[in-house]
Parts: structure tokens; C-alpha cells; sequence
């Protein structure tokens, strides 16, 4: 069997959430398998128990070949799950942040997951608005990042409390940004959201898609949840 050639960004890592139901018999050891492989390949894969009907269980794997993850989700599918629905991105440096220190930018394109002692775990995606009265692309970039600054210094005040991966997906899903939070609490995920709402970038400018919440856990923790 050939093997492709990788295929991911030229900076950054690939990221994929696969949001499942079990259907039928999941079989926990090819699960266990898959995540093995999967990390020997150099992927990483943050496990969650969803909580309500959208999902039951979340994988979310990172890395630099596109194959590999495509591999990983097969087995996922191979083994009992059924993947409801999926979001696909990149990891990036937003064009506001060109001028971070080289460790900060490392952290937003190659970042280690999922955060210590944050179970706490959320994903929605998200998108700038185009509207005839409010456009954030008619507006100047001097303007968009300013208005990006002081979107991050609110962010910032959640320092230790909220981790978040902001990750490009214009052109790869259906939205422009998939936005993942990890949380010490699961209501400082709900006090980071609804403080930075307040935002003018987010008031004038953001539309939200389906919000998806949960918990980190091993894949046992996450199984015994998921097939109790």
C-alpha cells in the first residue's frame, strides 16, 4: 500500500472535531488502539463527554499531516461511533498578532492540549459579520485592529481561569473561526462568553454558530460516560 505524501499548512497544525453518538456496539479496545496510533503518529487527541442530545462524546485531534487525521477518524467511525457532525481548521496567527513574541505565536499554532487542570470544555464556531449596515470587511485594518485589541485585553482577564484555541477555517468548514475553550469551571466558560459579548467587535460584528459543551476526560472517563 503507497503511502501519501503528508499534506497540513505550511505553519501550524491541522484540527478536526469529531462530534459522535455510539451506534450499536462500540468497541472500546480499537478505540483505545486508534488514539494510541494516533499519538505514535504524532497527532494529539483531547476526549470529551458532550453533555445534552447534539452529541455524546467529542474527539478532537491535532496535527501536521492531514492523512493521519483522516485515518484517526475512520477508526473512530470503525469502532461504534457515528459522527454527528464535524468542524475542520488550522491553527494560526491572526494578522493582528503579527508582531507577538516568537513563544506566544508558538503557542497559537502548536499548542499542547488539553490544558491541566481545565475539564471544563466548550466549542463553537464563529464568523465576522457582512451585513449592509454593520460589514467588519468595509472596515479599514487600522479600525479591525483596534477593535481586535481591545477584544483581547477583555480575553486576557480570564488568565488561569479560560484557555482558548482560536483556529482559521475560511475556505475548510462552514464558518471563519472555530473557537475552543477549556475552563477551570464550567461557568467561567459562561462568564468568558457572555463579558466578551459586550465587545464592539462582538455586539457590531460576530455571529455564533451551535454551541457545543462538556467534559475533558480519558477515553475510559469518557466512555463509561458516554455507555453508561
Amino acid at each position: 500500500m503507497s503511502t501519501p505524501t503528508p499534506l497540513g499548512p505550511a505553519r501550524g497544525l491541522n484540527v478536526v472535531h469529531l462530534f459522535c453518538h455510539p451506534q450499536g456496539e462500540v468497541d472500546a479496545g480499537a478505540l483505545r488502539k486508534a488514539i494510541d496510533e494516533a499519538t505514535h503518529a504524532g497527532l494529539q487527541v483531547v476526549t470529551a463527554a458532550i453533555l445534552g442530545a447534539k452529541a455524546d462524546a467529542c474527539f478532537m485531534v491535532l496535527g501536521e499531516n492531514l492523512w493521519d487525521v483522516r485515518k484517526f477518524q475512520s477508526k473512530v467511525q470503525a469502532s461504534g461511533f457515528h459522527v454527528a457532525e464535524s468542524y475542520v481548521s488550522v491553527t494560526e496567527v491572526s494578522e493582528y498578532a503579527a508582531g507577538m513574541p516568537e513563544k506566544m505565536l508558538n503557542e497559537r499554532l502548536y499548542p499542547t492540549l488539553p490544558p491541566e487542570g481545565m475539564k471544563a470544555f466548550c466549542f463553537y464556531p464563529m464568523s465576522k459579520r457582512r451585513g449592509e449596515v454593520h460589514n467588519w470587511y468595509g472596515l479599514g485594518y487600522d479600525e479591525r485592529e483596534n477593535l481586535m485589541r481591545q477584544h483581547g485585553a477583555i480575553g486576557r482577564t480570564f488568565r488561569g481561569r479560560v484557555i482558548q484555541l482560536i483556529t482559521g477555517s475560511t475556505g475548510l468548514d462552514d464558518w471563519e473561526w472555530g473557537v475552543t475553550l477549556f475552563g477551570v469551571h464550567v461557568d467561567d466558560l459562561k462568564e468568558c462568553v457572555y463579558t466578551m459579548r459586550f465587545d464592539e467587535a462582538s455586539v457590531l460584528y460576530a455571529d455564533f454558530g451551535v454551541f457545543y459543551t462538556g467534559l475533558v476526560g480519558t477515553l475510559d472517563e469518557v466512555l463509561d460516560a458516554t455507555l453508561a
